[in-house]
């Protein structure tokens, strides 16, 4: 319950029925989701809470449909052919999580002079014709070496793990940490690998820069790479440095099994996966006739050691700890911009 409180206080989330009252019928209108990539368990995790929203919301006659596409290897080009395709099927909103906050720009500007409602979030794009739902990845980055400021006084060397090199939010995140080193100076990148957000990925690029770097203290993270990088660094018998987590279900129960065995601190912090269906609705909104600000921002999702467990026990095996939106959530967030 304590959880539950912290997240409504944070979010603004409220169980609300659907729909409320409208300014314009939607029950007509298609909304597509364009995805650039599906690689990682935040990615599947981000597409079943879409799936899951926007089924109900389809059943309930909301939205006439709401369908979801995703391109094969966060590649900028399908993905703007993609979204091109979507201009020519006739969808009236479309939601994007973009390759890049400016190779889409022109098809966006295509898709919004056709007289479609875009809406970009996780990775957003810079056409001003389009909405953004922001999380601010860099303060997500620079709070990783707060922490640490506070866990480990004397400072000492970082290994950072990156995400999907090009990708905006890779940059943004990266950005914080090294502006939280220029904050806490007694911190020091040794070393920086890119690990996908993917498990598998960052145990093999950790296992594979570690005979090259000093003692480590602290690794700092973007998500899904945690669980990966302990297991690296615990195969070839190094301490254990704090490693920041990124609210996967593997990294929480690393954790927890860390905590119970001697102590183990740490914190967790990651953009909640349901932001795609918060996207949804704020595009719902728009197709309704409510007045919408461009830019949105929704705060990340951070757990810390009093609350792991609770946020553990509702994390599916093999998920991610998440939010899903409701279309009253989105008013809320819509009337907190204005």
């Amino acid at each position: 319950m304590k959880i539950r409180k912290l997240l409504l206080a944070s979010v603004a989330i409220a169980c609300a029925a659907m729909p409320v009252s409208a300014l314009a019928d939607t029950s007509g209108k298609k909304i597509a989701l364009s995805n650039n990539y599906a690689g990682n368990s935040w990615r599947q995790a981000m597409l079943e809470s879409w799936e899951k929203v926007t089924g109900e919301a389809v059943k309930a006659g909301v939205v006439a449909a709401a369908d979801a596409f995703t391109t094969a290897e966060n590649q900028a080009t399908e993905q703007a052919a993609q979204i091109q395709n979507m201009i020519l099927q006739g969808y009236d909103a479309i939601v994007i999580n973009a390759a890049s906050p400016t190779a889409l720009n022109g098809a966006i500007k295509e898709a919004c002079d056709a007289g479609i409602t875009v809406v970009s979030f996780d990775g957003i794009a810079t056409e001003p014709c389009a909405w953004r739902i922001a999380v601010d990845f860099k303060e997500m980055g620079r709070s990783q070496i707060e922490f640490l400021s506070g866990k480990l006084a004397d400072g000492g060397n970082l290994l950072e793990i990156r995400g999907l090199a090009g990708v905006f939010v890779d940059d943004e995140i990266s950005g914080g940490i090294h502006a939280g080193v220029e904050q806490f100076p007694q911190f020091k990148v040794a070393g920086s690998v890119h690990g996908d957000w993917a498990q598998d990925v960052a145990q093999k690029a950790v296992a594979g820069i570690l005979p090259s770097l000093p003692e480590i203290v602290g690794v700092v993270t973007q998500g899904g790479d945690g669980y990966g990088a302990a297991q690296a660094i615990a195969a070839v018998g190094r301490p254990m440095p704090v490693i920041v987590m990124g609210n996967r279900e593997d990294e929480l129960k690393w954790w927890k099994e860390q905590k119970d065995a001697n102590g183990y601190e740490t914190m967790s912090v990651s953009i909640a996966p349901g932001v795609s269906t918060l996207a949804f609705w704020v595009a719902q909104q728009i197709l309704d006739g409510k007045d919408v600000k461009k830019d949105l921002v929704v705060p990340f999702l951070r757990i810390d050691q009093d609350n792991l467990e609770a946020n553990l026990e509702t994390t599916p095996a093999g998920g991610v700890a998440n939010v899903e939106y409701s279309q009253d959530d989105a008013l809320q967030v819509i009337e907190a911009a204005n």
